[in-house]
């Protein structure tokens, strides 16, 4: 496959001016994922983890989408994007900033009414996707799943099929994940690189969703917590925030709008009990629609994955009372004081028990 610069183009529909800050309104953090992307040159000329002209079309796309649900069928959302409706936050790695600005371009058509900030974290402490830099114990769990993963029945058969017969040796660090990154792309592009990766496409992804299952066990409670703990906790406190009637109005936000990643979703779709087990497709959106009746003045959580009404885990219907739904997440709900805790607290026993 030939990955050529002229994939880069930007749509001029998708253009639109913005700021990255730190969480604090601070200079933008230094993004060492990127630093990392920009060492690996591939054939064509771009380097890895861009963003192309096909994935800004796909989030414009899924702009537009919300702008109908939110701004013209029901007017819920001003028809311009303002500051004070909407709080952006989005991982500090380019190309995720460039998808969050294509998708702000579909939904507001591009109009403004002051800056576009998008707020942005540190690479040690950001939560928006597992962690395992921060997160020592979470890392000493996953280190050794995926390398057994490839090893499981099953897996490690197909991966040597599939390794066989596109000429990969065995013994490189290919496995289903690496495989999956590279099929997606190249389909979505139209670029076919190897006639045998096509044929194996609907097994790799199955194989990948495999494996990522078998690194983020659903039994591991801790290792949910630990991955999408603390995100679980923001939303959660954005919830109880915009219930509370004590909350001044000028601190809660119409929408709050986070961009993360596929391994965050995987995760956050397990917590929530509506992973479908397909690997999460190219600019997907998970949305959370809170609600109040007009008479019994009661709350209520919608949710949505891809555009489809869901029903979370512990929900009797698609109108999921507040209390129920918070219930659901708070078995992964990590605070974080807690988090650091449980992140350090495998090294602590270690500690001791090594003296």
């Amino acid at each position: 496959v030939e990955w050529k610069p002229q994939l880069l183009e930007v749509p001029p529909q998708t253009e639109l001016d913005y700021i990255v800050t730190n969480l604090t309104g601070g200079p933008k953090p230094h993004s060492p994922h990127d630093s990392q992307y920009h060492e690996t040159t591939l054939k064509g000329g771009m380097f890895a983890g861009q963003l192309t002209k096909v994935g800004m079309q796909q989030m414009f796309a899924l702009g537009e989408r919300l702008r109908k649900n939110y701004v013209e069928d029901i007017p819920f959302l001003s028809s311009t994007f303002n500051p004070q409706e909407v709080l952006v936050r989005s991982t500090n790695i380019f190309r995720n900033l460039e998808s969050t600005r294509c998708l702000l371009a579909g939904l507001f058509q591009r109009q403004k009414e002051g800056p576009i900030i998008i707020h942005t974290d540190e690479a040690s402490s950001e939560v928006l996707y597992p962690n395992y830099q921060n997160c020592w114990s979470l890392r000493q769990r996953v280190r050794g799943r995926r390398q057994a993963a490839s090893l499981q029945p099953g897996i490690s058969e197909d991966l040597k099929k599939v390794k066989e017969g596109m000429g990969i040796d065995g013994s490189d660090g290919v496995d289903f994940l690496v495989l999956l990154d590279n099929v997606a792309a190249e389909q979505v592009h139209s670029l076919l690189s190897c006639p045998m990766l096509k044929k194996f496409a609907q097994l790799v992804e199955q194989r990948a969703v495999d494996t990522a299952l078998y690194i983020l066990q659903r039994e591991d409670r801790e290792s949910l917590q630990m991955a999408v703990g603390p995100f679980l906790h923001i939303l959660e406190s954005n919830l109880l925030k915009a219930v509370d009637p004590a909350t001044p109005p000028g601190k809660i936000r119409k929408l709050y709008l986070y961009a993360a990643h596929d391994v965050t979703l995987m995760p956050l779709l397990m917590t929530l009990g509506i992973f479908d087990h397909k690997w999460p497709p190219f600019a997907v959106d998970l949305t959370m629609e809170l609600y109040q009746h007009q008479e019994s003045k009661e709350w209520f959580v919608q949710l949505y994955y891809h555009g489809e009404v869901q029903v979370p885990r512990g929900c009797p219907d698609v109108l999921c009372p507040l209390e129920k739904f918070l219930n659901t997440m708070s078995v992964y709900t990590l605070s974080p004081e807690k988090y650091h805790t449980l992140c350090s607290q495998t090294q602590a026993m270690e500690l001791g028990s090594g003296e």
